[in-house]
């Protein structure tokens, strides 16, 4: 049945109309069934007029036509389903009231609702459409005491799902919402509260308005924060920094608003500022080179160097986190807002209330504070210190060097040189604490005497030797063996070794002592020019080697040089380092302790010697051959003359004979 299609209320009463006739007429009432539709149909037919040709007349007749009947009444519009159906007029009409008892609405139409049934699960909402909607009961969990007839805002997700419900959210049209309203605050720099509602990488999640945005851990205070959990479930103020449109993403931040705070306090704190003002603070971070403090939301730096009068290493041997104390501003720049502070500023400095107990001449104690390579400064008491020169180190003559001597923090006692207060300059001595040796030093060590002493030091000419404090000497390094040439003492012995040494030499002036190593033993050159004489052939190996020549060690531990081309061997290669041969001794020097080898020198005299043995041999081969030749001419000689007359005749006899062919061969 269409919707302009509308069963008529009136057919049971045709249906039950009684059948009237007049006097004059008979009216029969005939009820049948309409074919096909099995509805039982009542139809009113008018009696037809009994007439006969006898007893008919006209006037009857008309009289009968205008009788009204039921049959006239009857709505022909009336299929046989029994619905009629309105004019184009009335259904517009119609149309007209059934839409205005409608609202309009499109997807995604934030619009307000009624709430007209709850169940378990969801809430019935009326929005004035012509049905219903359900939303989940999970959507309206803000709102704990939701009641039928309260008024929520609902979003139009579709108007007809698939299976023809409309479909409505309530979450869908609070972020729609929330985030109209988040734009609105991240323009207008407006302060928001939210709720944080969980803990996620990086930050916070934060309900502001019924959405979630993003608190980074960088925003959450102007100190770092590692504990996120302690924010969880706290409700904050917070400023929208940030807004992604595409992704309907935002970002707040609590820092933001501390630092306005804190720009506030120090626009008002830098404004008061004078230069010696003192102002208490926190400490609030600590570095090598100082300390920041809070000022109350202005941040101060107290320098290493004025925090304490006397020397420090670390800051953090003084101050402590969170240490609240006085300081004295000794500068500030309003434009970079930085601001210089002073702690040692606010006693008065030591130099200026020394003890009139401290003079020259008196012992004091200190520790080391600072060391150079020309001494070291000893703090006798804070900010007050004094310099211990090298010179003033020990007695010796010998050099120190002081970064080996002191060490950081060392304690010692030390004499007062000097002293002037006005340059604030002190200086100090470690040796006359004691008695100079060096005035009593011909009785303890003389000339000749054998000691034992400590390598103190060691240098590319020499070894200082320690006997007793303040007393030393240097050996030589051409002293240290008779027979070794070292080229760095180094190689010989070790500072912190023992050696014994012999006094070869005093000289009070200047405080030096003269001494000796090898001088211990006798001078083993001495007996060494007869087994290392020139010509004497030695096993030997080469020990250094460079364009020059090479060192080569021979027995009894004596050391010799073999120049470049006294290295050449027989094969024209020339000798290597750690390569065993045979050299023999071309020059032996004893003054001035040096023997020269030669390896050519062996192989070249063996050649030469097998030359001269063959000349020899040669020659003597040649006399005997002269000998024999003498002796065969001898012989000869003897014979020819026994002969001379025979020879002559046929000598003479052959001419003939020649000088006949030649005539015959004229002719």
């Amino acid at each position: 049945m269409s919707e302009n299609e509308i069963v008529n209320p009136n057919a049971d009463a045709q249906e039950s109309a009684p059948v009237t006739a007049t006097a004059d007429t008979e009216a029969t009432t005939a009820t049948t069934n309409a074919p096909g539709d099995g509805l039982v149909h009542s139809s009113v037919y008018e009696a037809e007029p009994v007439t006969t040709e006898t007893n008919a007349t006209p006037a009857k007749e008309a009289y009968q036509a205008r009788v009204e009947t039921p049959h006239d009444d009857f709505d022909w519009s009336i299929d046989k389903r029994n619905v009629s159906t309105y004019k184009k007029e009335e259904r517009e009409k119609y149309d007209s009231v059934y839409d205005n008892t409608f609202v309009q609405i499109n997807d995604g139409e934030i619009i307000n609702g009624s709430v007209v049934a709850l169940t378990k699960t969801d809430v019935v909402v009326n929005i004035g459409f012509k049905s219903d909607g359900l939303v989940s009961l999970n959507e309206f969990r803000d709102i704990p005491n939701l009641a039928v007839g309260d008024d929520v805002e609902v979003m139009v997700v579709e108007k007809e799902d698939r299976a023809g419900h409309l479909h409505l959210s309530r979450k869908s049209a609070r972020i729609f919402r929330a985030w109209e309203r988040i734009v609105e605050v991240h323009k207008t720099g407006e302060v928001i509260t939210g709720v944080v509602t969980s803990k996620t990488k990086g930050g916070l999640i934060v309900d502001v308005f019924g959405m979630e945005t993003f608190l980074p851990g960088s925003q959450i205070d102007v100190k770092p924060v590692t504990d996120y959990d302690q924010f969880v479930g706290k409700t904050m103020e917070f400023k929208v920094v940030k807004v992604n449109e595409a992704i309907k993403n935002a970002v707040v931040s609590h820092k933001a608003l501390i630092e306005s705070d804190i720009e506030a306090q120090r626009a008002e704190i830098m404004s008061k500022l004078e230069k010696g003002q003192v102002l208490e603070g926190t400490i609030k971070n600590i570095t090598d080179f100082g300390a920041f403090m809070d000022l109350g939301g202005l941040d101060g730096l107290l320098y290493i160097t004025d925090i304490s009068w006397g020397r420090i290493n670390h800051p953090s041997e003084v101050l402590k986190l969170d240490q609240r104390l006085n300081v004295v501003v000794l500068d500030f720049d309003d434009d970079k807002k930085r601001i210089s502070l002073g702690l040692k500023q606010l006693t008065p400095h030591p130099w200026d209330v020394l003890p009139e107990t401290v003079t020259e001449g008196q012992v004091v104690k200190g520790k080391v504070v600072n060391i150079e390579d020309y001494g070291a400064f000893l703090e006798i008491m804070p900010g007050v210190e004094g310099l211990v020169h090298v010179s003033e180190i020990t007695w010796a003559n010998t050099p120190i060097n002081a970064k080996e001597f002191f060490k950081l923090g060392d304690e010692y006692e030390a004499k007062i040189v000097t002293l002037d207060k006005d340059s604030r300059k002190m200086s100090l001595s470690i040796k006359q604490m004691t008695d100079d040796p060096w005035s009593t030093i011909e009785n303890k060590f003389p000339e000749g005497s054998k000691h034992e002493g400590l390598v103190k030091n060691i240098t590319p000419y020499g070894v200082f030797v320690e006997l007793e404090p303040g007393i030393g000497g240097m050996i030589h390094i051409s002293d240290l063996s008779w027979l070794k040439r070292y080229n760095h003492p180094g190689d010989y012995t070790k500072v912190g070794e023992k050696i014994d040494i012999i006094i070869m030499g005093i000289d009070k002036d200047n405080r030096k002592l003269q001494l000796g190593h090898k001088q211990l033993e006798e001078d083993p050159w001495n007996t060494l020019e007869d087994t290392f004489g020139i010509g004497t052939i030695h096993e030997a190996t080469i020990t250094r080697k460079d364009d020059k020549g090479a060192s080569v060690q021979l027995p009894y531990g004596l050391e010799g040089f073999a120049p470049a081309r006294h290295l050449v061997k027989e094969d024209g290669k020339s000798l290597g380092v750690d390569e065993h041969a045979q050299f023999t001794v071309i020059e032996f020097d004893r003054n001035e302790k040096r023997i020269v080898v030669s390896h050519t020198r062996i192989w070249e005299q063996a050649q030469q010697q097998e030359k001269d043995a063959a000349r020899k041999e040669a020659r003597v081969e040649a006399e005997k051959t002269n000998k024999a030749v003498k002796n065969i001419q001898t012989k000869v000689e003897k014979a020819t003359l026994g002969d001379l007359s025979s020879l002559a005749a046929i000598r003479d006899r052959l001419q003939q004979e020649e000088g006949g062919e030649n005539k015959g061969e004229n002719k």
